[in-house]
Parts: structure tokens; C-alpha cells; sequence
């Protein structure tokens, strides 16, 4: 069911030749990519970075420091053409948004991750990853919550094996183009998901308005809860209604919505930052 893919070995660019005139495969779209992993600190601390729409290989950097690795490896992808996401910040605790924050140009970061060793919802003394995605845009830094599945096994399924299917991103695209989509994630004109399909989603500076896709069509009797958002992961509202909506009033400095049904699949929309009247 996938209209572009992206395929992303680790240290590894997946650049794909269609032959001239036109792709040989009408879907999916497969844009390059790759996974550039670092690996720091004695090989404790592993720094793992998407890098989508790249040109070439890029060379993974071991800085001294988390924040010089991480700053390091965005530049890197970005110098190659790409945009960087950072990828599962709970695999190995390797770092949250304390760090993040000293970032600068790195687009997405990834809120799920379908792998069974990245730790979404943290532990004890750490941060789930919706957390850390509240912690880096309330310290003023504007990034994408990412969904994927870090698919490594094909073959054999189990929840304790890396499958496809698990975490996806879908995006508002006029045409299926990877110039098309790669710019449409850059600008964060996207929702994540792990099963939730929203029919139409609307974020202005006024409101976030959403139309909740029921695929079941109340056969299971499916419920959803939509969370609206915002600084310091503050709940401002809650709603029940497969249409949601929620006003912006100014004070809110972002908003974002976290959209559960009652068999715990989720989507995320894309922050709003709340333009200061003032401004």
C-alpha cells in the first residue's frame, strides 16, 4: 500500500535507476536514502540519522560529543543533498532533547519507531519519545514527529522481530515526485501513523481541524481520543468527535494533536507554531 518508499541501509545510499524516460515500477516511488550510524563514546552510545533524498553516500562522522556527532552527521546530509531525521533517540538511551535542542537543520525526528528495541515509551528516569518531541519544540526548535518501521526482517513475524508495516508517514502531495514529496516533508506537510487515517487534516494559525477515517465503520465499534498539545506537553483538550477541532487562542506558543483509538493505534499532525500578535 505504499506510494513512495525510502530504503535506508545503514551507511549505505539505496539510489535506484530506472532506466530513461520513465520508472519501470508505477508504485512505489523509491526515493534514496540511507541510515547514517555513528557509533560514540567507546561504541556505547549509537547516533543513528535518516538521510532522505540524498545524492551520494555520506560518510557517517564519530565526533567527541553527542551534540557534535549529531550537528555533525545533519550537516553532512544536508551538504549531500538530503534532509536529516534523527532517528529512534531511545535505542540504547542514546540521547533526548536536552541535546536535540543544540541542533540546528535537522528536519524530522522520528516519535515512533516499529523497532522492539527502541524504548517509544521510555522507562523509569527516561523520557518517552512524545516527550522528547515536546522537550525540543518547547525549547523554541521547530521539527517533524516522524513514524516508521525499521523494517530489517521480511521473512518471519513475531513481535520481537523488525517488520515492515508497523510506523508510516503520509503525505499532501499534488504530484508523486521525490522532489514533490522529500519538499513536502521538509515543510512538515505530513501526519505519522501507526494505523490511524485521517481523512482531512487543516493547520492554520487560526484552528486544527480533522476528519477521523473509521475503517471498520463502527462494525468493532472502534473509539478515538484526540489530544491537542502544547508547550511543555500540556494537554490543552481533549475531544472524542471524529471531526476534532481546536481554536487557536495566542498563548499557546505550539500546537499539535495525538490522535489514539481504542485498539491504541495513533497518528500525529505536525506542530503549529503560534504566531505572537506582536510579532
Amino acid at each position: 500500500g505504499y506510494d513512495f518508499l525510502v530504503l535506508s541501509d545503514h551507511n549505505h545510499v539505496t539510489i535506484f535507476k530506472y532506466g530513461k524516460g520513465r520508472r519501470k515500477f508505477k508504485s512505489p516511488l523509491l526515493i534514496p536514502g540511507e541510515e547514517v550510524s555513528a557509533r560514540i563514546m567507546k561504541g556505547t552510545v549509537p547516533i543513528h540519522l535518516g538521510a532522505i533524498g540524498i545524492s551520494r553516500v555520506v560518510e557517517p562522522v564519530h565526533a567527541d560529543s553527542i551534540v557534535k556527532t549529531i550537528q555533525a552527521n545533519v550537516n553532512a546530509i544536508i551538504d549531500a543533498g538530503g534532509i536529516a531525521s534523527l532517528n529512534h533517540p531511545n535505542f540504547h538511551w542514546a540521547f533526548d532533547h536536552h541535546a536535540i535542542k543544540n541542533i540546528v537543520g535537522a528536519t524530522m525526528m522520528e516519535v515512533f519507531n516499529g523497532h522492539p528495541g527502541t524504548n517509544n515509551a521510555g522507562g523509569p528516569g527516561s523520557y518517552s519519545t512524545e516527550e522528547i518531541w515536546d522537550g525540543v519544540l518547547s525549547a523554541g526548535r521547530p521539527i517533524f514527529g516522524a513514524a516508521v518501521d525499521d523494517s530489517h526482517h521480511y521473512h518471519d513475524y513475531s513481535v520481537n522481530m523488525s517488520n515492515p508495516g508497523r510506523g508510516w508517514i503520509v503525505v499532501r502531495s499534488q504530484k508523486l515526485t521525490q522532489n514533490a514529496i522529500v519538499d513536502a516533508l521538509s515543510t512538515g506537510d505530513f501526519y505519522s501513523s501507526t494505523g490511524v487515517t485521517l481523512k482531512r487534516l487543516d493547520a492554520t494559525q487560526e484552528s486544527i481541524s480533522i476528519e477521523i477515517e473509521n475503517y471498520h465503520n463502527n462494525v468493532y465499534k472502534n473509539v478515538f481520543e484526540t489530544r491537542f498539545i502544547g508547550h511543555n506537553g500540556v494537554t490543552l483538550a481533549t475531544s472524542n468527535s471524529m471531526t476534532p477541532v481546536y481554536r487557536i487562542r495566542g498563548n499557546e506558543r505550539y500546537v499539535r494533536a495525538t490522535i489514539t483509538s481504542s485498539n491504541f493505534m495513533k497518528a500525529w499532525t505536525q506542530p503549529v507554531f503560534v504566531r505572537n500578535p506582536s510579532d
